[in-house]
C-alpha cells in the first residue's frame, strides 16, 4: 500500500498527514523537532518512536504493512504522542522519497532520521540466492541513501541520522546469511554519510545490538531504545559512529 495514511484510514498522494492526539493537525511552523522512524514495527523501531516522543518530538512512522502501522500509530496518539503515519514500500524509491519529503515539508525539518529495516531470510549461503541477497540489502542498507538524500533539505545543523546494527556485522548467521551482509553494508554507509554529513552539522550512527531482542531482558526494546536517544545525543567532541549495546563506555 502506498501513499499516506492518517488515523482514520485514508490515504493520500499529496500530502503527509500528521495528527495530533487530539486529532488536530500538525502545523509547519514553530512546532516541536520530529523524528522520523523508518522500519516503525512493533518492536525497536516502535519504541524508538516512543521514547523520542516521550522527550517531546513529534513523530512519523514509515512502514510497509498499512495494518499493524495504524494500529501503532493510534496506539502512540492515545499516550499522547503527535504522530503521522504512512504506509510505503521502501523499496520503490519513487514512493519512498515523496513519503520522506511530504513528511519534511509538513514539518519543515526532520530532526531525527532512525533507519530500522532489515530481513531475515532463513537461507544458508548454499540454499541464498544471488537475486535474494540484492533484494535483502535494498530494503536493509541501500533504502538508506534513499531516505537520507530525501530528508536532506529538512536536516537542520544538529540533525541526526540513526540506525539499528546487530552483531550479525561481526559474527554472520550462517542459517540467514544475508543478515550479516546487511548489517556490514549498513554500518559502513553509515559511517561514510557521517563524514559526509558532518560539515553540515548533521552526525550519522549506528547502535549494534549484541544480543537477541528480548523483552524482559537488557536486550528489551524499550532498553536499545533508550540507548539509542541517548548516543544521538552525544557532542560532537564525543561523537561514535558506530555505538555498541550493551555498550562497555557507559
Amino acid at each position: 500500500m502506498n501513499g499516506v495514511t492518517g488515523a482514520d484510514g485514508s490515504e493520500s498522494e499529496a500530502t503527509a498527514k500528521a495528527t495530533a492526539a487530539d486529532g488536530s493537525e500538525i502545523g509547519v511552523d514553530g512546532g516541536p523537532p520530529l523524528a522520523l522512524v523508518i522500519g516503525a514495527g512493533p518492536g525497536v523501531g516502535a519504541a524508538v518512536a516512543r521514547r523520542f516522543g516521550q522527550a517531546g518530538y513529534d513523530v512519523s512512522l514509515v512502514a510497509r504493512d498499512a495494518t499493524r502501522l495504524d494500529a501503532l500509530g493510534s496506539q502512540l496518539q492515545s499516550e499522547g504522542i503527535t504522530t503521522g503515519w504512512t504506509a510505503v514500500d521502501i523499496t520503490d524509491e519513487g514512493d519512498f522519497a515523496a513519503a520522506v519529503r511530504r513528511f519534511g515539508e509538513r514539518s519543515g525539518r526532520i530532526d531525527v532520521l532512525h533507519f530500522n529495516p532489515s530481513v531475515t531470510t532463513m537461507k544458508d549461503g548454499l540454499a541464498l540466492a544471488p537475486a535474494e541477497l540484492l533484494r535483502d540489502v535494498h530494503i536493509g542498507v541501500a533504502a538508506l541513501l534513499t531516505a537520507v538524500q530525501a530528508a536532506r533539505p529538512y536536516l537542520p545543523s544538529g540533525a541526526r541520522v540513526t540506525a539499528t546494527g546487530s552483531m550479525s556485522a561481526d559474527v554472520p548467521w550462517a542459517a540467514a546469511a544475508s543478515l550479516g551482509v546487511q548489517k556490514a553494508g549498513l554500518r559502513s554507509l553509515v559511517g561514510a554519510l557521517d563524514e559526509t554529513l558532518h560539515p553540515l552539522g548533521v552526525r550519522a550512527m549506528t547502535l549494534t545490538v549484541r544480543g537477541v531482542v528480548d523483552p524482559g531482558t537488557k536486550f528489551a526494546p524499550n532498553r536499545i531504545a533508550d540507548a539509542l536517544f541517548r548516543a544521538a545525543a552525544t557532542p560532537d567532541r564525543d561523537w561514535r559512529t558506530d555505538v555498541p549495546y550493551p555498550d562497555p563506555a557507559a
